[in-house]
């Protein structure tokens, strides 16, 4: 029988050596989830800026809610940070009631692609409960697809979704989805009027109290 010479177990030792001195592979990371941004937590309007179009109500701070007051015409306030913010693949989540009056208590401004074009989801126009996006293809939300009717009652508070990709405006009210529409090729752009001087990104009311909290930005990753 033939036995390792010595060189031959110098040799294989080195190699074993190295092999052992070798750095496991790193295990392939797990991707981070998308950042969630707070736009309103309660404690503080700093982020915030009410906007006078004339008769508008005075947006405060009270028990840790924003509180749009009553006006004759918009009221409302920006969000101060929005150009930091993602302008697409995001979700705004935000609860609200109308305390009084009877339109819109729920008018979300936001961008859509780029922070100079936007669109606004309305909840309770036009009397009180007609519910949609303003505007797309020029159509008002009372007159294009996203427009429904849901029923809202005083002091009771609504959880509200929206979510923006390049391809899709979706809205849901609670658990249920109300609205779901394609924009690719579509015109998107608010009402000419008052609510321009809300952009980028804000909430109002028209002729109406409400009262908010819990205003969230999570982006998203689109699917393929």
């Amino acid at each position: 029988m033939k036995y390792p010479t010595l060189t031959a177990l110098l040799v294989f030792g080195a190699a074993f050596a190295a092999a052992e001195d070798k750095p496991a592979k790193p295990a392939a990371a797990t991707p981070e989830a998308p950042k969630e941004f707070v736009l309103f937590d309660g404690k503080s309007l700093d982020d915030w800026e009410g906007v006078d179009v004339g008769g508008s109500g005075v947006v405060e701070l009270e028990g840790g809610l924003m509180i749009i007051n009553q006006g004759e015409n918009v009221s409302g306030a920006i969000y101060k940070k929005a150009a930091a913010l993602p302008t697409t693949n995001y979700e705004i989540t935000l609860e609200a009631k109308r305390m009084q009056g009877v339109d819109f208590f729920v008018g979300l401004t936001f961008p859509v692609g780029d922070i100079k074009h936007c669109a606004t989801l309305v909840c309770g126009g036009w009397g009180g409960s007609v519910t949609g996006i303003s505007c797309i293809d020029s159509m008002d939300a009372s007159d294009n697809n996203t427009s429904s009717y849901q029923r809202y009652k005083d002091n009771e508070w609504y959880a509200i979704k929206l979510r923006v990709t390049p391809k899709n405006l979706s809205v849901w009210l609670g658990d249920k989805q109300i609205i779901d529409e394609d924009i690719e090729g579509k015109k998107i752009g608010v009402r000419p009027g008052p609510i321009e001087s809300y952009l980028p990104l804000s909430l109002t009311t028209f002729n109406t109290t409400a009262a908010i909290r819990n205003i969230k930005l999570t982006p998203i990753v689109e699917k393929k």
